[in-house]
């Protein structure tokens, strides 16, 4: 790491330090996998605040969400202000702007990566909106890739161009690309809308809140499209025993009998196609009241 410690602003630390210990990864390789995916993680959080979750001690021990800047940060990691109404305090977030931003995120074991749905420039209107597809055991991995499938036909039907993404743990991440018009209110009611609608058309569909723990059933999530609610960010890591890796895919590759854990820290540098390349290429309007 001597020579990236030449190229980067970032006094790197405890790069000997094991964080994922079943897999033994250490820190500088965290390090490593986040600048060889930089120019994908980049496209997607350039302006866009950040928060971050921790474990400096390994993901065997707990972690912590951290959505401010932490003291210490760097004056050249570039920062959002916004003054939360639910916490009722100034949150100083973190912008992904910039290699040394990211590294500098590595160092601090920042093994996830979350974005928000809006970015800095209109932080109360999101551009994009999020169906969280969850399932609840004995539900699984495929259950959800059911779902997904069936959303994406609502969604062609709608004439809505969507992205799809594994969430990096048990479920999938189905986003659209908008413009910002719209209130996250009126984005998480639509979303809600399209759940409620895909419920007629499998047994497998919950779409109320209430009913996101009924075993068997895979949940459309809609509450995270609020103010200040996130995502995990594209090629982001996740903080499970197996590194897996929040990964963009081709619809078409849903289709295939895929596991989640064959995405992880190993084999998503080896792959070349980034399906969310184009993802604010084309941002699209909702027909909402």
């Amino acid at each position: 790491m001597k020579i990236m410690e030449k190229l980067t602003r970032v006094k790197l630390t405890n790069l000997e330090k094991v964080l994922y210990p079943k897999l033994g990864i250490k820190k500088s390789e965290i390090i490593k996998y986040y600048i060889s995916m930089a120019p994908k993680i980049l496209k997607i959080l350039i302006n866009r605040p950040i928060v971050m979750t921790r474990f400096p001690n390994g993901i065997n021990n707990k972690g912590f969400y951290e959505k401010s800047a932490p003291n210490g940060t760097p004056k050249w990691v570039n920062t959002f202000k916004w003054a939360s109404v639910t916490s009722e305090k100034q949150i100083n977030y973190i912008v992904g702007n910039g290699l040394d931003t990211l590294i500098w995120l590595a160092n601090l074991a920042a093994i996830e990566i979350h974005t928000t749905l809006s970015n800095t420039n209109n932080y109360e209107k999101p551009d994009l909106i999020l169906f969280d597809i969850d399932p609840e055991l004995p539900a699984t991995f495929n259950d959800a890739r059911e779902v997904g499938l069936l959303l994406k036909e609502q969604l062609d039907a709608l004439s809505l161009r969507s992205f799809v993404k594994t969430s990096g743990q048990k479920g999938l991440h189905v986003v659209i690309p908008i413009m910002p018009l719209y209130s996250f209110k009126q984005a998480r009611e639509y979303v809600h809308q399209i759940g409620k609608y895909l419920v007629g058309k499998s047994d497998l569909i919950v779409s109320e809140f209430s009913q996101t723990k009924e075993p068997g059933k895979v949940f459309i999530d809609f509450m995270q499209n609020r103010s200040g609610r996130t995502m995990i960010c594209p090629y982001s890591l996740r903080a499970n025993e197996n590194a897996t890796v929040s990964l963009p895919l081709e619809w078409q590759k849903l289709k295939k009998k895929i596991k989640p854990e064959d995405f992880n820290i190993f084999s998503v540098k080896k792959i070349e196609e980034n399906p969310w390349e184009n993802l604010f290429e084309e941002k699209q309007k909702l027909e909402v009241e």
